[in-house]
C-alpha cells in the first residue's frame, strides 16, 4: 500500500521535472491544442483520424460513423476508401462494430481480434474479411449532457489477425472521449449541423464523382456503371479516397489517365 510519504516523493519528483511525460502523452497534448482551435466538425473529425493512425500504428484504415438528424448512419471522415466501404456494408446489413458502439443503448467498445472467425456478425465480418480486413476496434462517442447519448463511433481496421490489442484499445476510448469533447464544444454540434456538413460533403464528392466519370465514360466508351466501378477499384489499389481521386482526375484530366486494369 501507498504510504503517504511515497505519494509526496512522486510529486515532488514530478515538480521538479525529473520525470517526463512520454510520447504518447505528448502526442495527446498536441491533439488537444489542436482540437481546441478547431474550427467546424469536419475539422475535429480530420484532427482527431490524424492523431488515430500516428498513436495507433496499427490502425491501417480509421473512419468516423455519425448518426444524422434522420437517425441514419454516415461516414463524414475516413482514412481512404475501404473504410468506408466497411462502414457502408455495416449500415446495409444493420450489423458490426460501429454499428453497435454508434447505436445509443449499444456497447461503449466493440472488438474483434480476428474477423475471420467471428459468429456476432454474420454477413459483415466475411464481407470484412473479404475486403483484406482481420482485426477492429469501434468506440463510442458520448458528447455528454443533455443527453449522455452515443452520437457515433470512432472505429479502426487492421489487416492483420489480433492487430489491434489492447493497448490500442486504451488508446482508442482517449481519441473517442478527447473527439466527444470537441464535438460537444464546436459550435456545429447539433445533429441537424452534423446533418447539414454531411450533405454539404456528399454533394461535393457526389459532383466531382459525376465528373470523372464522365471522362472515363468518353475515354472509354463504357457505362456510368462500368465507369464508377474503375474509380472504386482505382480507389481501393490506391487506398485513395474515392472523392479525392475523382477530384485529381477531374482537374488533371488532360495529363493523366486511370489504370485500364
Amino acid at each position: 500500500m501507498t504510504t503517504e510519504q511515497e505519494w509526496q516523493r512522486d510529486k515532488e519528483t514530478f515538480v521538479a521535472g525529473e520525470t517526463r511525460p512520454g510520447p504518447l502523452a505528448g502526442e495527446f497534448a498536441r491533439l488537444t491544442t489542436r482540437l481546441l482551435a478547431a474550427p467546424s466538425v469536419e475539422d475535429v473529425l480530420e484532427r482527431v483520424l490524424e492523431a488515430t493512425t500516428l498513436m495507433v500504428p496499427a490502425a491501417e484504415l480509421a473512419s468516423f460513423t455519425l448518426i444524422g438528424a434522420d437517425g441514419q448512419f454516415h461516414t463524414p471522415a475516413e482514412t481512404g476508401g475501404v473504410a468506408v466501404e466497411l462502414d457502408l456494408l455495416q449500415y446495409r446489413f444493420r450489423e458490426g462494430p460501429c454499428v453497435e458502439s454508434a447505436e445509443p443503448a449499444g456497447p461503449a467498445v466493440a472488438i474483434s481480434p480476428d474477423l475471420a472467425d467471428e459468429p456476432r456478425w454474420p454477413r459483415w465480418a466475411p464481407a470484412a474479411a473479404a475486403l483484406g480486413v482481420r482485426a477492429v476496434v469501434s468506440t463510442a462517442l458520448i458528447p455528454g449532457p443533455p443527453t449522455g447519448r452515443s452520437i457515433g463511433a470512432l472505429n479502426v481496421y487492421s489487416r492483420s489477425p489480433n492487430g489491434l490489442d489492447e493497448a490500442d484499445r486504451d488508446v482508442l476510448l482517449l481519441l473517442a472521449t478527447h473527439a466527444s469533447l470537441a464535438l460537444a464544444a464546436t459550435d456545429a454540434v447539433t445533429r441537424a449541423e452534423l446533418q447539414t456538413a454531411h450533405l454539404r460533403k456528399a454533394i461535393d464528392s457526389r459532383d466531382v464523382i459525376g465528373q470523372a466519370k464522365g471522362i472515363i465514360m468518353a475515354r472509354r466508351g463504357v457505362s456510368a456503371d462500368e465507369a464508377f466501378d474503375v474509380l472504386r477499384r482505382t480507389s481501393q489499389d490506391l487506398n485513395v479516397k474515392l472523392a479525392e481521386l475523382a477530384r485529381t482526375l477531374a482537374e488533371r484530366h488532360t495529363e493523366i489517365d486511370l489504370p485500364a486494369g
